[in-house]
């Protein structure tokens, strides 16, 4: 058989990648809140965070630059879409947080609870509402799950170059930036 006409294997559909994306995300969440109160498991819990903050800023970049634009432009329903770029915008703020401060410091397990009890009441409206609407609207889900991988394997392409300057998204191995002084 001639394999030049063989396609390259196909990308999951945008919904399927989507879902998968939010699936490691619970996933990560579930095994910090095991560890959770544990004083003696800090690095795990900072190489959790690391991945789970990395995770959600890939996933985040890519529904805000294709997924939601695109869905956007094909339902009538402004408020459910600017809900979740709120949404979005609030765990973008917690990430930060998570981003300055170390395990074991004041308030870093509430606020890791926090961001996963934010991100899965997230992720319930958005694969019930928001995937419904996306099928709904006859969108081509292959081609844009197309779209979304090339996206993201781009991002972790950028991302995880040691020349980036992305702090806020670089893996660390558990070297935390320092704290900024309080105001």
């Amino acid at each position: 058989m001639d394999k030049s006409h063989k396609k390259p294997a196909a990308a999951p559909d945008a919904l399927d990648l989507l879902k998968a994306d939010h699936d490691k995300v619970k996933s990560l969440f579930r095994e910090f809140e095991d560890l959770r109160g544990s004083d003696d498991e800090d690095e795990r819990k900072g190489e959790l965070v690391d991945e789970i903050c990395y995770e959600l800023t890939v996933h985040t970049m890519i529904e805000d630059e294709i997924f939601y634009p695109v869905l956007r432009s094909v339902i009538d329903d402004d408020d459910m879409m600017d809900e979740a770029d709120v949404e979005h915008a609030g765990a973008r703020e917690l990430i930060s947080q998570l981003e300055v401060m170390y395990p074991g410091d004041d308030h870093y397990d509430a606020t890791v609870t926090v961001l996963g009890e934010e991100i899965a009441h997230h992720i319930d409206k958005e694969e019930n509402d928001m995937f419904d609407a996306a099928r709904r609207a006859g969108l081509d889900l292959d081609e844009l799950g197309e779209q979304l991988a090339a996206r993201k394997e781009e991002l972790d392409e950028d991302l995880s170059s040691p020349a980036t300057s992305l702090d806020a998204i670089e893996p660390r191995d558990s070297a935390r930036r320092p704290p900024r002084p309080p105001n």
